[in-house]
């Protein structure tokens, strides 16, 4: 699903030139669960944004489903974005001023689904995310698990083939973060592919793989035993 070949990101202002990512090679199959991992400033956040389509490469190929979509433009990468990638972040990234249902609910509205159709992906959601009773509260009125629950819910809704998830445990306490792991190991045993950029070597556990960056390089890959 992932094919990543030479890829390089540098950062330039005026005076200063900083290579986050040198010559990174990675491939990830369909329906694999797979950890970036590494110190702070190594280029997982980075990698993520540009597997996620959010940033082009400096050089490079990068290759999502067989297509090369490295040089896109903005556009462009919205168009394949949308449907194909679900963001999980560790901020949550919810919108205060829309309630759970219409968080949820959003991405659907990019993609022009029908009202009833609607209703009957996101209704599906809260219930499988144990949070129907809290459709019509806001953010700011539930817990940080709860938080992130509809975060998921909001990045699957419509049936993503990748979700892509930036440390999603980082802000929530053991209990919620072990059902937070729980929920994305279903969701990749039902098919979805997952990468996921964590600190927590207990995170990582759940997954297929773990990449391990340093200095913007892929310095080990191991399997999960």
């Amino acid at each position: 699903m992932i094919r990543i070949e030479n890829l390089n990101k540098v950062f330039r202002t005026e005076e200063v030139e900083t290579t986050a990512l040198n010559n990174v090679s990675i491939h990830i199959k369909e329906g694999e669960f797979v950890a970036i991992m590494g110190p702070s400033g190594c280029g997982k956040s980075t990698l993520l944004n540009i597997v996620g389509l959010l940033d082009n490469p400096t050089s490079g190929k990068y290759y999502f489903d067989g297509k090369e979509v490295g040089a896109l433009k903005e556009r462009q990468r919205t168009m394949v974005r949308k449907g194909n990638i679900g963001f999980v972040f560790q901020s949550f990234n919810l919108i205060d001023e829309l309630n759970v249902y219409e968080n949820i609910e959003l991405p659907l509205i990019y993609l022009k689904m029908k009202a009833s159709e609607r209703k009957e992906k996101v209704n599906r959601m809260l219930e499988r995310m144990q949070i129907s009773h809290r459709a019509k509260h806001f953010p700011q009125q539930l817990s940080g698990g709860q938080q992130q629950r509809v975060a998921i819910a909001r990045a699957v809704v419509a049936g993503p083939k990748l979700i892509l998830a930036d440390e999603p445990t980082g802000n929530l306490d053991s209990k919620n973060g072990i059902q937070v792991m729980n929920l994305l190991t279903e969701l990749n045993k039902e098919g979805t592919t997952i990468v996921m950029v964590t600190h927590s070597q207990h995170d990582a556990s759940f997954t297929h793989r773990i990449i391990n960056l340093f200095d913007g390089q892929v310095v080990t890959e191991k399997p999960n035993l």
